[in-house]
């Protein structure tokens, strides 16, 4: 299986360079055209690592975030982690109107980092948490956050492009524009070297003190973990919702949920479902292009309801 995996991103990642509105041929690069090698540089290779860079961040993310908080149906998007994120991008735009990217990144986190301790501080005062209720109730957070953000963006004219740029869209990233995605490469080493910490932290947290890991601790890196992701990919492509959802879920059901030993196929699933929704957003309606946001959004919607329905049986 892992070897139909790592073939089928192979593939993936060939037609992700060679799909597009400028067309790209094997003959034009292996004869050395100056036009093709051109588009690859600048625009075909730097999309394809930020849609593989992302994939697996978010994917990484969704499953730390599930081991927190014990609930297999919540990842950044049903955890209030993007809206947050996109009321520190907001807040960073007023009050510091001159900032570069990294300033923005930095508020994003901070928000993202925040909201995820709120939420974590909310459902752990829940008295009787079913399997549904922890992800409605982050649907609602997530909302209340997104509201904030839009009357904020309302108050501050920032109202009428604010849609349009936090959607999800690999179309802006070229050569140039997407070197802060390059900040998850460390965080997906990361999430490795701790992956058995936070298999301990799903167990919950007298298990955790039982076998030695301070739950508190792990926690916070696990957050941190996270907010890094999303604060990264909102900043650079916008935001993309359920990847870290779907795939975490998919995995567990054939793997289990021992990330030191599923955590590769993890993230290389969210590779391989980004780069699919990406291509697919790029052919449906050729020349012209559908944003990952809403391809990714209906794809892991479908899939959402789908494992909702299992998990109520």
């Amino acid at each position: 299986m892992y070897r139909i995996l790592i073939s089928v991103f192979i593939v993936l990642c060939i037609v992700s360079l060679l799909v597009g509105t400028d067309p790209v041929s094997w003959t034009g690069l292996l004869s050395g055209s100056d036009a093709d090698w051109l588009t690859v540089k600048a625009s075909r290779f730097p999309r394809l690592i930020a849609i593989v860079l992302t994939g697996m961040g978010l994917s990484i993310g969704g499953v730390i975030l599930q081991h927190i908080v014990r609930n297999k149906f919540v990842e950044p998007e049903t955890a209030g982690g993007l809206d947050a994120a996109k009321l520190g991008i907001l807040v960073s735009l007023v009050l510091l109107p001159s900032a570069g990217v990294l300033s923005k990144m930095l508020a994003a986190l901070l928000f993202c980092f925040v909201a995820g301790l709120i939420y974590i501080w909310i459902i752990a005062r829940i008295r009787y948490q079913q399997i549904m209720l922890i992800p409605v109730i982050g649907l609602m957070y997530g909302c209340v956050l997104s509201a904030a953000a839009e009357f904020y963006a309302y108050k501050n004219n920032l109202l009428q492009n604010v849609q349009g740029w936090l959607l999800g869209d690999f179309s802006r990233v070229v050569q140039g524009h997407y070197e802060l995605l390059y900040v998850l490469v460390p965080v997906i080493i990361l999430s490795y070297v701790f992956a058995n910490r936070f298999t301990v932290v799903g167990m919950g947290q007298q298990m955790a003190a039982s076998l030695g890991v301070s739950y508190k601790t792990t926690v916070a890196i696990g957050l941190m973990l996270v907010s890094v992701t999303v604060a990264a990919t909102v900043i650079t492509v916008g935001s993309i919702p359920f990847i870290g959802l779907v795939i975490p879920n998919l995995v567990a059901i054939k793997y289990g949920e021992h990330l030191a030993r599923t955590l590769p196929v993890v993230a290389l699933g969210g590779a391989c479902l980004l780069l699919g929704c990406d291509i697919t957003g790029r052919l449906l309606i050729y020349p012209f292009e559908i944003p990952i946001g809403l391809t990714a959004g209906a794809v892991g919607g479908i899939v959402f309801l789908l494992l909702i329905l299992r998990g109520l049986r």
